[in-house]
């Protein structure tokens, strides 16, 4: 399997070239064109429950897509976007885990177990859910942010607005936080954010969906 991600950091999007044998498992709504020598086939997010758990706490979708080779064909072609504009990162798991936030997950490859992860009140808090999407196992996993896509590795405490972070590892805890002072917090403009603490790797993208919405929203 080959992918090529075009037209970033704006509109980055998904161009995969499959071999006979090859899968790769998509989020539902995810494709935008494909070869007719590639066979698609909808299956639950992990089974019928799991499915709903995580369309209701998690914020994805019920059904997830898998995308071959039609039988006889030696290869086929599919091309994979998100609903907002921005980048994609792609992070290669092994043996490890990573949260992502609600709407993020684009693709993966078939040995990524698409799971559920406790997220804890401070996600909640923010409007992101109590839950969050849970990636493990073997191979690669696609996510898209609004804006651009950076990584910082955190080793105590670290500060972020919940609309911004959109994947961390699960060595790192998060809880709601003043973002300064009550004064500042008030009047300031941030509000509560989230506290992470302990030591690992986060993902942020550089504009806030919410964010977007509220400035649409007081030029209506």
């Amino acid at each position: 399997m080959q992918v090529d991600v075009r037209y970033r950091p704006s509109f980055a999007t998904l161009f995969v070239t499959l071999s006979a044998g090859d899968t790769i498992i998509a989020e539902s709504g995810a494709m935008a064109t494909m070869t007719g020598k590639t066979a698609m086939k909808t299956r639950f997010n992990g089974g019928f429950f799991a499915g709903l758990m995580k369309k209701f706490f998690g914020g994805e979708s019920l059904f997830v897509n898998e995308f071959s080779c039609a039988e006889g064909a030696t290869e086929a072609q599919v091309v994979l976007t998100q609903p907002t504009p921005g980048d994609i990162q792609q992070i290669d798991l092994n043996g490890n885990s990573l949260y992502l936030q609600g709407g993020s997950f684009i693709a993966c490859g078939p040995n990524v177990t698409l799971g559920l992860g406790w997220a804890g009140f401070a996600s909640w808090f923010g409007g992101e859910g109590l839950f969050r999407l849970k990636v493990s196992g073997q191979g690669p996993v696609w996510f898209g942010g609004y804006g651009g896509i950076f990584a910082r590795a955190i080793n105590g405490d670290y500060k972020v607005d919940t609309g911004h972070l959109i994947a961390y590892e699960p060595t790192l805890s998060i809880s709601v936080a003043l973002s300064g002072g009550l004064f500042s917090s008030l009047f300031g403009g941030e509000g509560f954010v989230s506290k992470l603490q302990g030591q690992g790797t986060i993902y942020m993208q550089t504009r806030s969906v919410e964010g977007l919405a509220a400035w649409t929203n007081s030029h209506w």
